[in-house]
């Protein structure tokens, strides 16, 4: 494979509840994981959810960081994924995990990107496919 990115799965569990609900402090805390991790911020926006919960993405450079949370449950669901090698998605998780004061987390790392051959492989299966679709019946 050739690994184009990193692409964590975090859970979060046993959190602070009331740090979950506060979207401002939600929002700042995925920017300065963003920045602790060496990423270039786009962008950010955050929802409030009504009774509770704070849904939002840190657009960066090298991908994003995602968020949506459910503090009724003391609970956090992140994705980070960053393209390159400058990024350091772990120290990202590491800044959430301090900043929602978890007391236990999950993350699954998959690496993302192309299969030796399998862009050629789909394209040769698409001609033929079209060249098909042409032919006189």
């Amino acid at each position: 494979m050739k690994q184009l990115g990193k692409h964590l799965l975090v859970e979060l569990y046993d959190c602070d509840s009331k740090l979950l609900n506060d979207c401002a402090l939600v929002e700042r805390e995925m920017q300065k994981a963003a920045r602790a991790a060496k990423a270039t911020i786009v962008r950010s926006t955050f929802h409030m959810f009504s009774p509770y919960g704070v849904s939002g993405v840190v657009v960066i450079a090298e991908s994003h960081l995602t968020i949506h949370t459910w503090p009724e449950h003391n609970y956090a669901a992140i994705d980070i994924f960053t393209c390159g090698t400058s990024v350091e998605p772990y120290t990202a998780y590491q800044v959430l995990k301090e900043a929602f004061r978890c007391k236990n987390s999950s993350v699954i790392e998959l690496k993302r990107g192309l299969i030796e051959g399998a862009v050629e492989k789909a394209r040769k299966i698409a001609r033929r496919s079209r060249s098909k679709q042409h032919q006189p019946a």
